[in-house]
């Protein structure tokens, strides 16, 4: 049993190593064109691959058209705008001195 362990562990180490030796950068060469000098040769190409999570595209939002500003229609001409009434403030104190009542 520690046997058949051991053969194991030999052959992952090895196919590591060959795999690691394979994957080496050689010469700068497009892996389309072959590499080597005479038309021949073992090329290894391994695509690019992503692992990533699935991207979540979120569903458009509709707004609603922004609400119209309401101005009232201005006053007919000669129209006179009723006046606001005073407002009648107590006697008080403001700090240590009284202050008698006034209007507004």
């Amino acid at each position: 049993m520690h046997a058949t362990k051991r053969f194991g562990a030999l052959a992952a180490v090895i196919g590591l190593v060959a795999l690691g030796v394979t994957a080496m950068p050689g010469k700068a060469e497009a892996w389309w064109r072959g590499g080597g000098c005479c038309g021949f040769g073992i090329g290894v190409f391994l695509p690019p691959v992503v692992i990533a999570p699935p991207v979540y595209y979120a569903p458009p939002v509709y707004y609603a058209p922004p609400p119209v500003a309401y101005a009232p229609p201005p006053p007919p001409p000669g129209y006179d705008a009723p006046q606001q009434q005073r407002q009648w403030i107590q006697g008080h104190y403001e700090g240590s001195y009284w202050v008698p009542g006034y209007w507004a």
